[in-house]
């Protein structure tokens, strides 16, 4: 006789957009979770869907929705300012859910890297040995960061940008698309560097 199959555990997105969408197709291509749906924010029409998932409330509803769901993403974007994210992940922590890191099955991380919760790496990314992202941060598609770099915490690395050895980014920050960090150079909390920047750590970008 066959084995009964197992069910994924669910998860579910918070916040919807543009974002959302791409980790939702990260999450479906990966196939370890389930999504349940997605919370929007305070106004959004609830009988709507995103690509075909429900709209499960809003922020408000988080903390009932815990009640049915161990596992959320943050599933908001981040440029300008990484303070929505820290908000929502901040109060996922407080109500006790389970935030996993989730990996594009598309993407390479290396046993000799360190990804913190919550984070998600998306298709075609690599982060090399000795690397390290830390908690709620977005490694987007085709990034690249390199052996010993360190990307600290609510940071987002863009698409295609490049993070060489040794460097760090502070909490907080934003490397744009197709920007290059030098090896070993080191930006403050809150660093922006704005699409296709070279950052020496030298000047403001």
């Amino acid at each position: 006789m066959g084995c009964a199959a197992v069910s994924k555990p669910e998860i579910i997105l918070v916040g919807g957009g543009g974002h959302c969408r791409s980790c939702i197709d990260v999450i479906e291509q990966e196939d370890l979770f389930r999504i349940a749906g997605v919370v929007e924010r305070s106004g959004a029409d609830e009988n709507s869907n995103l690509l075909g998932y429900p709209i499960l409330g809003s922020d408000d509803d988080l903390p009932q929705l815990r009640k049915s769901f161990d596992n959320a993403l943050v599933s908001i974007g981040q440029i300008r300012t990484p303070d929505i994210r820290i908000r929502l992940f901040n109060l996922l922590q407080e109500i006790n859910f389970v935030l996993p890191v989730i990996i594009s099955p598309l993407a390479y991380v290396s046993k000799h890297a360190r990804v913190g919760k919550g984070s998600i790496i998306m298709h075609h990314a690599l982060i090399n040995a000795g690397a390290e992202v830390g908690f709620n941060c977005i490694i987007n598609t085709k990034a690249l960061i390199e052996h010993d770099a360190m990307v600290e915490n609510h940071s987002h690395v863009a698409t295609a940008a490049v993070i060489n050895g040794g460097s760090s980014i502070g909490k907080g920050s934003f490397v744009g698309s197709n920007a290059s960090m030098v090896q070993e150079t080191k930006v403050s909390d809150g660093f922006f560097a704005r699409a296709m920047s070279l950052i020496t750590g030298k000047s403001s970008v």
